[in-house]
């Protein structure tokens, strides 16, 4: 039997609901037994899959569950792919990690259409992995790889970011410690599996802690609201466009239908925000809505969760807190030198939540990395006390202009107060003589318009004059990736286009 400890843990559950899906509710006991079976398909004629890859396209509910278990059972590498991505991002993912077999539900089937893959590439429906079968499964040891996560690719290729079931359980462990998770929670997911922050921060932490994980197929604001409104949840978990999107849909709604929605959500114990900047608009909004105050946290694929703000005590909007429980967190200079409190530098982090490896990519694992720390890449403030302010990414959210370090975060909080804007993204735009001009990709309300001099009048009293916008481009939406963030580096392109 597998020496992984989440799936040990599992056997105690036994009766309790694991996963409760659009099909039905689904017991820990049923979930071992069909992990158990998709372990000996997956296995064959096999003894241990000895951490070959399984690259598979499932709808999040219990079936996905079932077969990321097996996966694991069988001493496999699970690569899970994106619901979202095209035949030529799913032929990448599947390419670079190498994985021999591809498990694919009948409803996505399309998804591989047009995609090519090589000769010793086994298809294998999902029905078929699932069927009842028997044998013995191999012993998998912790140390062993588990997952390949593939990064968004928002400043080159996405790079296969691989963490052992060892690094999986200290994320796991620091994040119940810190949320308080217990067997009595409840947890919606409306996130994409194919990240950390659906898989680790929900499905997983949930297994382990024996609590019960709803899954809805895919994201509505509507069908959010209604099943809160069943107020048989403890603990809901979002992108920030998640939370404004499930706004909007409050503020369209009677006000005795919005009366209502509130009170769904107010007997939930913790309601988190992360893989994005909140802005605080949204936070003050949804306090307003639901008397909670959203917990922000800051994370990576590479390093699970490493900061958070308290789940008792005071969060701070616009901070991410503290280091997480077993993670040692820092900033450094561009020398490589500790910085302390007061001080604006680069995250680094230490600790056993941290990656192995970018598969197949021993150069890049190499430089991201200094002394045992893991470069972030990411620039923050650490206040008086020690709570970590984001500032930004260095490649995207620190604009260098005429010798200042610009952070594009600070100016799209400012932006986001004008009445006219409805949403915003900053970006460095390339200049000869200053090297990056801040550039505002501004989505006005329906009818409005502006002129670059009026935004720039309005936000005088508010930015010091070199952190003004001198480039404005006004469009309809903001390009996204699947988890919801702004891909600043396409924003950067139509800024050129329009020069």
């Amino acid at each position: 039997m597998a020496e992984i400890e989440l799936i040990q843990r599992t056997e105690e559950f036994g009766e309790k609901t694991a996963v409760e899906d659009w099909t039905g509710s689904f017991t820990y006991a049923d979930l071992l037994r069909i992990s158990h079976f998709a372990a000996l398909n997956l296995l064959g004629r096999e003894e241990d899959l000895g951490e070959k890859r399984v690259a598979f396209i499932v709808p999040p509910g219990f079936e996905y569950v079932a077969l990321k278990l097996g996966v694991w059972m069988a001493g496999g590498v699970s690569v899970p792919l994106g619901l979202t991505h095209s035949p030529r991002e799913i032929e990448y993912v599947i390419g670079d990690s190498g994985a021999e077999t591809v498990v694919f539900h009948p409803d996505l089937a399309h998804k591989l259409e047009g995609a090519s893959f090589g000769a010793g590439v086994r298809l294998r429906r999902l029905p078929d992995v699932l069927l009842p079968a028997r044998g013995e499964l191999p012993p998998v040891r912790e140390e062993r790889r588990a997952m390949i996560i593939y990064t968004s690719g928002t400043t080159s290729k996405p790079k296969g970011v691989v963490s052992t079931h060892l690094n999986i359980k200290a994320q796991i462990n620091s994040m119940t410690e810190a949320w308080e998770w217990s067997a009595g929670d409840s947890i919606l997911n409306v996130l994409p599996l194919h990240h950390l922050h659906g898989i680790l921060n929900v499905v997983l932490c949930s297994l382990w802690s024996g609590a019960r994980c709803v899954m809805m197929n895919g994201f509505s604001p509507r069908d959010v609201w209604d099943r809160f409104e069943r107020k048989d949840l403890t603990l809901f978990m979002g992108v920030p466009t998640i939370y404004s999107k499930l706004i909007d849909c409050w503020e369209d709604s009677s006000a005795r239908e919005s009366a209502r929605m509130s009170d769904s959500i107010r007997g939930l114990r913790l309601m988190v925000s992360g893989s994005a900047a909140l802005p605080v608009s949204v936070l003050e909004k949804w306090k307003e809505i639901s008397g909670h105050v959203l917990l922000e946290r800051y994370g990576m694929t590479e390093i699970g969760m490493a900061l958070s703000n308290p789940y008792r005590g005071e969060r701070l909007p616009g901070r991410v807190g503290f280091a997480m429980p077993g993670v040692e967190a820092g900033i450094f200079d561009e020398r490589d030198e500790p910085l302390g409190e007061g001080s604006q530098g680069e995250i680094r982090i230490k600790g056993k939540s941290v990656f192995l490896e970018y598969w197949g990519k021993p150069r890049e694992t190499e430089d991201a990395f200094c002394e045992g720390w893991f470069k972030t890449g990411d620039i923050a403030f650490l206040e008086r006390g020690g709570s970590y302010r984001i500032l930004g990414r260095e490649s995207v959210d620190i604009i260098k202009s005429g010798g200042y370090k610009i952070s594009a975060l600070e100016i799209e909080e400012v932006l986001r107060e004008h009445p006219l804007v409805e949403q915003c993204a900053v970006v460095g735009v390339a200049d000869p003589s200053w090297g990056e001009k801040v550039g505002a990709a501004l989505v006005l309300g329906e009818g409005s318009s502006i002129e670059l001099e009026e935004l720039r009048d309005w936000a005088s009293d508010k930015l010091a004059r070199y952190k003004l916008p001198t480039r404005l481009l006004l469009l309809s939406s903001l390009p996204r990736n699947s988890m919801g963030k702004v891909t600043k580096n396409a924003i950067k392109q139509s800024f050129e286009n329009s020069l």
